[in-house]
């Protein structure tokens, strides 16, 4: 008998328990649940204004293999309006931005980096223009 009140006591909370009120059931209509699965994806979705206003107000780096074999790091510095590149070797020089009808353009008295997507054309002081791809 002393086993048995522990198993009663359970059984009798349990029935207890399950005499609350109903949990409110979601509408499972279509057109609800298309409803609810809209919004909830619209409140994970972030607009394209905000994306522009992300990749505006930061540092961004790109690494760049270009077609004589060097490799170039930059770092567009979108608050400041300008590119630090660095070569192979580790030299840094530093591009001002100048307004392009489409893609990037930076450059300084001697050096200019201009480009559309991953593509872009390297000019460095007294040498060929070299075409790069962004590998990063």
């Amino acid at each position: 008998m002393r086993h048995l009140f522990p198993v009663l006591a359970t059984a009798s909370l349990m029935l207890t328990a399950a005499c609350g009120p109903e949990p409110a059931k979601a509408p499972t209509d279509g057109e609800s649940v298309r409803q609810r699965a809209v919004e909830a994806q619209t409140a994970r979705r972030r607009t394209g204004a905000e994306l522009q206003d992300r990749a505006l107000n930061r540092v961004i780096r790109t690494v760049y293999l270009c077609d004589n074999g060097e490799r170039l790091s930059v770092d567009f510095d979108n608050p400041r309006a300008m590119a630090t590149v660095r070569n192979s070797s580790g030299e840094a020089v530093d591009l001002y931005q100048e307004r392009a009808a489409d893609g990037i353009w930076y450059k300084s008295s001697a050096y200019e980096l201009r480009g559309q997507g991953i593509l872009a054309t390297w000019t460095a002081d007294g040498r060929e223009p070299s075409q790069c791809r962004a590998i990063d």
